[in-house]
């Protein structure tokens, strides 16, 4: 018998069966946003259904902001919707144990049991997607904080004074330039000082910044753009300067990048934080390297809770 990885992200929903030898059978959707906070488990409890009739234990990595001791996501800017219950729903329907914890803490202990951090203590994963976030192992424990909220890196100041709004509300996260929601946005607020009128991201946009795209702005960037090359460039020091503040603050030996932005874009994202990243650190910089576990990393990570609940 089986245990359960479920990966809840913005836009999608991961489900997965595995064991001690890592993941089999997986199913993926698009996230239920129509039915309310109870459609969510509603969701994985279908998703689980149709892979498992009975799990062991289910594992769960899930965007944030989450409420551990509730089992639920509280206040994430990514739903239309707060306050969704998460684990009561699935203990009560398949009584097994049921544990969540924030996706990049998911995806960190992923990457010390299956994936580039297996033979550290020090270890720190983050994601570039939807949103921007973290994960961090710190002399081999896990850092996950009084709600399950700690290391919320995206939301890190670092322009205090900036006009561009993150998500959540406040001016200069992290998150507010970097994140693939984000990233148009931010473009949009560099143009007034690119030639972007006579460039391919003129011709892809159709003239409209507000139909930019982060996949357009990288895939005129590979393509040579000049002026989607500068916003890259731009992203990348912001990329930099966060990175920084990481390796100051949580001295890793490793750091392992995922999420949709840097797995489609692996140099373009590498290259910068590579090249800027010395000006603005005292600590020894780590190893950084795009994550082996891919797109799956949260689900390996579920999948290592699930475990530790079996126990």
């Amino acid at each position: 018998m089986s245990s359960v990885a479920v990966d809840i992200g913005a836009t999608k929903i991961r489900v997965a069966i595995g064991d001690e030898a890592g993941l089999g059978e997986k199913l993926i959707e698009h996230t239920d946003k129509e039915n309310g906070p109870e459609g969510i488990p509603l969701q994985i409890s279908r998703m689980i259904k149709e892979l498992i009739d009975y799990p062991k234990a289910i594992g769960i990595g899930s965007i944030g902001p989450i409420d551990l001791n509730k089992g639920m996501i509280t206040d994430t800017p990514n739903y239309p919707f707060n306050m969704i219950p998460v684990v009561e729903p699935l203990r009560e329907l398949f009584q097994v144990p049921v544990r969540i914890v924030n996706d990049c803490a998911a995806a960190v202990k992923g990457e010390k049991r299956f994936g580039a951090g297996t033979d550290t203590d020090n270890l720190f994963y983050v994601t570039l997607s939807t949103g921007l976030g973290g994960g961090a192992i710190v002399d081999g424990h896990l850092l996950i904080g009084k709600d399950g909220n700690a290391v919320e890196i995206g939301h890190l100041t670092i322009y205090p004074d900036s006009k561009v709004m993150c998500g959540c509300g406040s001016p200069g996260h992290w998150e507010a330039f970097c994140s693939g929601k984000n990233i148009p946005y931010y473009a949009r607020t560099m143009l007034k000082d690119l030639n972007w009128r006579k460039s391919l991201l003129h011709v892809l946009s159709g003239g409209n910044p507000k139909s930019f795209t982060a996949k357009m702005i990288f895939n005129a960037a590979k393509q040579g753009d000049n002026a989607a090359l500068q916003i890259v460039e731009e992203i990348g020091k912001i990329n930099a300067i966060g990175f920084a503040n990481i390796v100051n603050a949580f001295d890793p030996e490793i750091i392992t990048i995922g999420g949709s932005i840097a797995l489609n874009n692996p140099d373009m994202i590498l290259m910068p934080i590579k090249h800027y990243m010395p000006r603005h650190v005292i600590n020894r910089i780590p190893k950084i390297l795009i994550t082996p576990l891919g797109e799956d990393v949260v689900l390996y990570g579920a999948l290592a809770v699930a475990l530790e609940a079996e126990e």
